[in-house]
C-alpha cells in the first residue's frame, strides 16, 4: 500500500509554534472488476434425464417421507439412500430448486413450523419445541432459518397470525411459585 504524506503548519492563536505536522493518508489502488459468476463443473455433467429423475426421488425421501424432520439426515445419508453421491445432489438441488441442500431441508422445516405455530392445538408449544418437533438442531439455528425465510421472527409470525385472528388468542399458563410468607 503507497502512502502519501502531507504537511502542514499548526498556527495557535500567538503564532509561536509553527512546527509542520506530518499527516499520512493511505492510497489504496481499488480494484473494481465484475465478478464472474463461475458454473461448477459437476452441474453440467449430470444429463437433464438423470437431474429429473433425481429430482423426484429426492423430494420423496425429503417431503413425503418426512426426512426432513430428522436433524441428523445429511446429503451423505440421502446420497446412500438413492445410490448415488453427494455431488450429484448437490447439483440437482443447485439447479432444480436455486438452492443448497441444508436450505432445501429448512425450507419444509419453516413451512412445518409455519403450521404447527398456527394450529390451536399446539399454541402453549415453546419455539423450542416447535423447533424440536421440526428438525432443527437448536433454536438459534431455527430463528436464523425463519427469519432468512420469512423476514420475521418465529414469535413475530405467531403473534401476527393471532392478531389477524382474534379468537385464537394464545393462552400461556404461568408456572406456579411457592412464595415464602414470613
Amino acid at each position: 500500500m503507497m502512502y502519501y504524506r502531507f504537511f502542514y503548519y499548526i498556527c495557535n492563536e500567538n503564532k509561536q509554534n509553527n512546527h509542520p505536522v506530518y499527516i499520512y493518508f493511505s492510497m489504496a489502488k481499488y480494484n473494481i472488476t465484475e465478478k464472474k459468476v463461475k458454473e461448477a463443473a459437476y452441474r453440467t455433467l449430470v444429463n437433464p434425464q438423470l437431474m429429473d429423475g433425481l429430482k423426484g426421488r429426492i423430494l420423496d425421501v425429503i417431503v413425503m417421507q418426512k426426512k426432513y424432520k430428522d436433524k441428523d439426515y445429511s446429503a451423505k445419508k440421502l446420497a446412500e439412500d438413492l445410490g448415488t453421491n453427494t455431488r450429484y445432489i448437490s447439483a440437482v438441488v443447485s439447479v432444480q430448486f436455486h438452492m443448497n441442500y441444508t436450505s432445501f431441508v429448512n425450507k419444509f422445516r419453516i413451512e412445518e413450523a409455519m403450521t404447527i405455530m398456527v394450529d390451536k392445538r399446539y399454541q402453549n408449544l415453546t419455539m423450542e419445541e416447535v423447533s424440536d418437533m421440526v428438525g432443527f438442531a437448536n433454536r438459534q439455528s431455527f430463528y436464523a432459518s425463519f427469519y432468512k425465510f420469512m423476514n420475521m421472527t418465529p414469535r413475530e409470525y405467531r403473534l401476527k397470525h393471532y392478531e389477524a385472528h382474534p379468537s385464537q388468542k394464545v393462552k400461556r399458563t404461568k408456572k406456579k411459585t411457592k412464595s415464602k410468607d414470613v
